[in-house]
């Protein structure tokens, strides 16, 4: 592993800044060529870094007054006009190579907006795409986009398939992922016009392992490692799976609650409770990333502990030692030369 550095916004998230201080510390000791910078109030990143014992030999502390609210309603004037905030210095570091990498548990609009601002895009990327990774049965299922982009072109889905494809493939280590598009039905014929607009290109593209149409019902079952949709078909998914895993486990828990035999019964299940919610435990993953920037950005889930923000850190690590960007790179690069030589050709004809 390189020397990297990790710069992290620790005021966004539900437990700022605590459960970045706690996260970095972790991952620091587990990577001692890491160092990070934890951008916010520094009175308070130190009083954490004191009851964490984090070791500050390869911490920076940069203190910004200025933060990005977790309810901000108009994030991408946020991400315009708060440029000193905490979450969009981590996000310019990256763009000046001050840092390798930036997170964040904040806004996620305004993580989307401020990314896409500051750090800018890929060369010959047309659209950056925020992307989930879902606890399927089977393995991670990853989603995108889910609210970066809420009106898509078919050409936009066509390349979230493509990176996407090298970011599992060097992420996940499966070397040929299959990608799928969310739609109301299997058939090849089904949708609206982006999606029979989109299907035949995906079908054509030789860059992925396209499988077909993937129903809702499909998802956690791993029909496909990937599945791509337009921000608000995501989006929607994203927020009606998150509702309804609470809505079982607040049920689940009202129901053991009723009764002392319930109760009892619990306590006899608790074993596979506690797997049960390991799998479906945020933290594992860590973060969400979003492709398609010149540069590396991860966000965090807003409810991220400690542990789950180290796990974020991780996440950052993989994409860089991987060089998923520069593989992107190439990708969008090969793929241009193709298509000019074909087009040469056609005139020669």
């Amino acid at each position: 592993m390189k020397n990297y550095k990790i710069a992290i916004d620790v005021m966004g998230g539900d437990y700022a800044p605590k459960a970045a201080v706690e996260g970095a510390g972790l991952a620091l000791q587990k990577h001692p060529e890491l160092s990070v910078i934890l951008v916010g109030h520094e009175d308070k990143i130190r009083a954490a870094m004191q009851e964490f014992a984090v070791d500050g030999s390869r911490v920076t502390v940069l203190h910004k007054d200025a933060v990005v609210p977790n309810d901000e309603h108009n994030p991408a004037e946020a991400a315009r006009s708060n440029r000193d905030s905490s979450m969009m210095t981590v996000m310019r570091m990256v763009r000046a190579q001050e840092a390798d990498a930036a997170l964040s548990a904040g806004n996620t609009g305004a993580v989307l907006s401020g990314a896409t601002i500051h750090v800018g895009r890929l060369r010959g990327v047309q659209r950056p795409a925020f992307a989930i990774a879902f606890p399927g049965r089977k393995g991670p299922v990853y989603i995108l986009d889910v609210g970066a982009n809420v009106d898509c072109k078919p050409q936009y889905l066509v390349q979230f398939a493509e990176m996407m494809t090298i970011y599992y493939r060097k992420q996940c280590g499966k070397a040929n992922p299959t990608v799928g598009l969310l739609n109301i039905g299997t058939e090849s014929a089904k949708g609206n016009e982006l999606c029979k607009t989109v299907f035949p290109m995906l079908e054509e593209d030789p860059y992925i392992n396209f499988i077909g149409n993937i129903e809702g019902n499909q998802i956690l079952e791993n029909a496909a490692d990937i599945i791509v949709t337009d921000g608000f078909a995501g989006n929607v998914m994203l927020k009606t799976t998150e509702g309804t895993a609470a809505y079982i486990m607040s049920v689940l828990k009202e129901a053991i609650s009723g009764s002392l035999l319930y109760k009892i019964g619990a306590l006899l299940m608790k074993p596979a409770l506690r797997e049960m919610k390991k799998k479906l435990d945020p933290s594992a993953v860590g973060g969400a990333p979003m492709l398609g920037l010149n540069g590396v950005v991860i966000k965090a889930h807003g409810n991220s502990k400690g542990p789950a923000f180290a796990s974020a850190i991780e996440q950052c690590i993989a994409y860089l030692e991987n060089n998923v960007n520069g593989e992107i790179t190439e990708m969008i690069a090969a793929k241009k030369a193709q298509e000019s030589a074909e087009a040469a050709q056609e005139a020669k004809e």
